[in-house]
């Protein structure tokens, strides 16, 4: 599993008609988009696809139709996390992992918990879930952060806890569990604007945003730094790194979903809370698409 999640991993958006309900037509396009673009995984149900606005019945759906439709063709992570144990546990009980390869667990958010119940409550989910288990600390939307020792105490103590993706922004704090991590135990970035010196400290990929709109490009700097190729990754950081800093400027994933609309990949629709991204930085992303005329990436990949 380690090498199998070593890469990138599309943070998969889930796309909705105008009137709110999933357009499933346009999902499987985008598996297969992801897929045909050579993306090492796709995850499902995280942040970015709005899994926290989908009842019980429409994340079913959308994880069933996704196994079907990837068919085993790379592997599958699933989000399957909140802050209440409990029922992440009773949510775990009863799902189906056929086809599931693992689960993206976020941080509790809300409750601000002690690093004491952090450990605590992966300990919990670890010991239940049936497929290896990957944390994830985004202190920015969980309101509390997952500190290295932590981390590492968790990464060293729970064996069925394979993995991080560690979206802090704090690259020493990343340094320090990619230096004191067990073998076998991936650190994953959650930022797509720091990955190549993210990647220079040994990280084994990103599970990524702007993938969604750029899997060929992203999945290839990626490579490129796993293979220490990092002038050839720079080339492609850099002329990615406009479009990546603008799809997070009026929230995400408004921003990607902009982006992906643009490109005739799905319907610029999002549920309420979350709202279209301001004309003027849609008219900025669309400037930024239009300069980025195919062929560019042609001498690098």
């Amino acid at each position: 599993m380690h090498e199998k999640l070593r890469g990138t991993g599309t943070a998969i958006v889930t796309p909705f008609h105008r009137e709110g309900n999933i357009d499933f037509k346009s999902f499987e396009g985008l598996i297969e988009y992801q897929i045909s673009n050579k993306i090492d995984y796709l995850v499902f149900m995280g942040t970015t696809g709005e899994a926290v606005t989908l009842n019980k019945d429409e994340r079913c759906a959308v994880i069933n139709l996704a196994v079907e439709i990837v068919d085993n063709r790379v592997p599958v992570v699933v989000g399957i996390g909140g802050n209440n144990t409990q029922e992440i546990e009773n949510t775990i009980r009863e799902t189906s992992f056929d086809g599931i390869d693992a689960v993206l667990s976020v941080s509790p958010y809300y409750n601000k918990p002690q690093q004491k119940g952090i450990f605590y409550h992966y300990k919990a989910i670890a010991s239940l879930c049936p497929v290896p288990v990957i944390i994830y600390n985004v202190p920015g939307r969980t309101g509390s952060n997952i500190a290295s020792e932590t981390t590492l105490r968790i990464a060293h103590e729970l064996s069925n806890v394979i993995g991080i993706k560690e979206a802090s922004h704090d690259l020493a704090q990343c340094a320090r569990i990619i230096k004191e991590r067990p073998e076998g135990f991936l650190v994953i970035s959650g930022n797509d604007d720091i990955a190549l010196p993210f990647m220079a400290l040994g990280g084994d990929g990103v599970i990524s945003v702007i993938a969604n709109a750029f899997p060929r490009e992203f999945s290839q700097m990626v490579r490129y730094c796993l293979g220490d190729e990092f002038e050839k990754a720079r080339d492609i950081h850099n002329q990615l790194l406009d479009i990546i800093e603008a799809i997070y400027a009026d929230g995400s994933p408004s921003g990607v979903k902009a982006v992906l609309a643009m490109k005739g990949l799905c319907q610029n629709a999002l549920r309420l809370p979350l709202v279209k991204i301001n004309k003027a930085l849609s008219n900025q992303i669309s400037t930024l698409l239009a300069e980025m005329k195919p062929g560019k990436y042609s001498s690098r990949i």
